[in-house]
């Protein structure tokens, strides 16, 4: 964090005095771990995305496992996903002694590439899975994944860290494919500060998942402490694991739940502001304009030929004004882990990279001000005509 106070953060959660009502309520109640206010969040959550099951975890990383875990996956396997992503969506198919399959990804929306997928499954029909991720919370092409899922008997894990609460097509995105898994992480569009929810209308899978993510024990938490059978009686039938959401973190997530269409409205209308005070700025390639997208990220890519800096030093200059900026994603195939793993080469998937050495990351959370927005529009622009090539 940059000592000046000025200083605008790349991210910022959206907190009120609900949210430090809600916890000093469990704080007082004397219950800290999963309980009611879990309970509850998991039965408003499913309500909001019309699933028939929602079940609350420590981190959107826990819900993908889980969700792996759920639907068979095991050793030998290979699942596809997107290079273009943060490390977990495919880190937990490695948990599994599985193996990801990278598809590149489409230049203009920055989401998986159907047409790169079915190429891979032509080549390997035993791939058991997607992953799509709705990158910034633009809504991959669920019409055609649904369509590859049919015609090679695959399962579909939503990646809807990102994307909550946008809908494709009638349905909220998460609630699409076999499973989804959001995110509550301190940046994301709702918080808990750490925390996520797996939803899915498989209740097979439902029950695997409440077994997993708590030791493999057979009782549910709440149900252990409020039944009248005692709360030791109960049986371990698989190694499982700690994925539970506490009651605090679960308090936080209800109030937030009831604000999330407010949230979306505000970061729609941060995502406009800069579409309108930069379009004219020729340096810049921005994002397009989607009516139904999350904007958890907004992510404009400088055009090279343009100017006399590469990104990395465009950035830093607009972070010396007072400006918080990121990029978003380091392409996993480029990554040490994953590159040695694998042997990937970095010019395997061409799109990724390109988009990888061009795209930034702007700050958009609702509490941003108008008077911060236009510290950002006018650092952006001064350090992309400082560096503009003149011939």
């Amino acid at each position: 964090m940059s000592p000046n106070t000025d200083f605008i953060p790349f991210a910022r959660p959206s907190l009120g005095t609900e949210e430090e009502e809600a916890v000093i309520k469990v704080l007082r109640s004397g219950w800290l771990t999963t309980g009611t206010e879990a309970k509850n969040f998991e039965t408003e959550f499913a309500a909001y995305t019309n699933s028939s099951k929602a079940l609350a975890v420590n981190s959107a990383t826990a819900g993908l496992h889980l969700a792996l875990e759920a639907l068979g996956v095991g050793p030998g396997d290979k699942v596809i996903t997107t290079p273009y992503t943060f490390t977990s969506t495919a880190e937990v198919i490695i948990y599994l002694g599985a193996d990801p399959v990278f598809a590149d990804i489409d230049p203009d929306t920055f989401n998986i590439d159907p047409v790169k997928i079915e190429k891979l499954l032509k080549k390997d029909p035993s791939i058991k899975g997607i992953i799509p991720v709705h990158i910034a919370g633009n809504p991959c092409n669920m019409g055609a994944l649904l369509k590859l899922r049919e015609k090679y008997n695959l399962f579909i894990i939503e990646d809807a860290a990102h994307s909550f609460p946008v809908k494709y097509n009638g349905k909220l995105l998460g609630s699409i494919g076999d499973i989804g898994v959001f995110s509550f992480y301190a940046t994301k569009t709702i918080t808990t500060g750490e925390g996520g929810m797996i939803v899915t209308n498989n209740s097979k899978a439902a029950k695997r998942i409440s077994v997993m993510r708590l030791h493999g024990i057979d009782r549910e938490i709440w149900d252990r402490y409020t039944s009248d059978k005692p709360s030791w009686q109960y049986s371990i039938v698989d190694a499982g694991y700690k994925y539970n959401m506490p009651d605090i973190a679960a308090a936080i997530g209800r109030e937030q739940l009831k604000k999330a269409s407010l949230f979306l409205k505000k970061r729609e209308n941060i995502a406009k502001y800069y579409l309108k005070n930069l379009e004219d700025m020729d340096f810049l390639k921005l994002p397009e304009y989607v009516e139904n997208h999350g904007w958890h990220l907004f992510m404009p890519r400088i055009v090279p030929e343009k100017l006399t800096v590469n990104r990395n030093d465009f950035i830093k200059e607009i972070i010396s004004k007072g400006v918080g900026i990121s990029v978003h994603f380091i392409p996993l195939h480029i990554m040490p882990y994953y590159k040695n793993k694998y042997g990937y080469k970095e010019d395997d998937y061409p799109e990724t990279l390109k988009v990888y050495n061009t795209v930034f990351s702007l700050p958009i959370y609702p509490d941003l001000t108008e008077n911060q927005l236009k510290r950002i529009i006018t650092a952006v622009i001064d350090t992309g005509l400082k560096y503009r090539r003149t011939s």
